[in-house]
């Protein structure tokens, strides 16, 4: 449970910000764990011939990393009752281009989260996510119905 008091909170307070880096290891990953193993994911060839700019993240997985940020803020991923978003704009997973793909960094997942409607009878806050890669919004109306 929250320690977080939803009384203390007000509309538009920043509750935090986070870089997350994708790289394809990630990608490959996440498609054994989904099942997803659609080759836009991790071929570049594929992603390319089918008009993509290259190998392109998941959106569930953009979705879900992008989350994370309000999970680490009330320090229980269960507090999260509600949470919906819009995918605007592809992530691109550049190649590693000759190192161990586990080891490359990747591409950059800008994450902060703001207040943007608080219950106090419910005891409930929205946290308003804006998620960008590359200098683009990627998700948008991303928001987490937190019950404090």
């Amino acid at each position: 449970m929250s320690n977080i008091d939803v009384a203390t909170l007000e509309k538009g307070q920043e509750i935090g910000s986070s870089t997350l880096h994708v790289n394809r290891a990630d990608l490959v990953r996440y498609a054994g764990a989904s099942g997803d193993f659609n080759p836009i994911h991790w071929n570049e060839r594929f992603a390319t011939e089918v008009g993509l700019p290259g190998v392109i993240a998941h959106g569930m997985f953009t979705m879900g990393a992008a989350v994370t940020l309000v999970e680490d803020w009330v320090g229980d991923p269960g507090a999260v009752i509600d949470y919906q978003s819009r995918f605007t704009k592809p992530v691109i997973v550049e190649d590693p281009a000759g190192t161990n793909p586990s080891d490359a960094q990747g591409t950059a997942l800008d994450v902060t989260g703001v207040i943007g409607a608080l219950d106090l009878e419910a005891g409930t806050a929205r946290v308003d996510l804006t998620v960008m890669a590359g200098g683009e919004k990627v998700l948008v109306k991303a928001q987490a119905l937190v019950r404090l």
